[in-house]
């Protein structure tokens, strides 16, 4: 029985190989992901919200404004199954920076809404966007 566990052990160890030689983290993959254009906000930098590993797996959608000089205010949340995940989720919002969107060459604010999907990554936990 123990070959065996050890066995699965090297076996997952072996087949995250080719992400932890990637270096990136989840926040740098997210911004490489993310639909790039002059008519919607572009995330620049963005912060993980800071959770408990019992909030893996549960979703907090919010709204907020990206101003004309890329930062994103008047957070608020439209729904989140917990309190305390919500106020993480909107801390870490509110210290994101974007490129705005532009008009006819110039910034505009725009209206975001955006669900933040919380994962595991490593050994912290982390989020995604949906």
């Amino acid at each position: 029985m123990k070959n065996n566990n050890k066995l699965a052990l090297l076996l997952s160890l072996g087949a995250l190989l080719p992400f932890a030689a990637s270096a990136k983290t989840l926040e740098q993959s997210y911004l490489e992901s993310c639909r790039k254009g002059t008519d919607v906000p572009v995330p620049v930098s963005v912060v993980s919200p800071t959770v408990d590993s019992y909030d893996i797996g549960q979703t907090v959608q919010v709204q907020f404004v990206v101003d004309t000089t890329g930062r994103a205010t008047g957070v608020s949340v439209k729904s989140a199954s917990d309190r305390a995940l919500a106020e993480a989720v909107v801390d870490a919002v509110k210290q994101w920076k974007f490129t705005p969107a532009l008009h006819n060459g110039a910034p505009v604010a725009t209206k975001v809404i955006l669900p933040v999907r919380v994962v595991s990554a490593a050994a912290s936990s982390q989020f995604a966007l949906n």
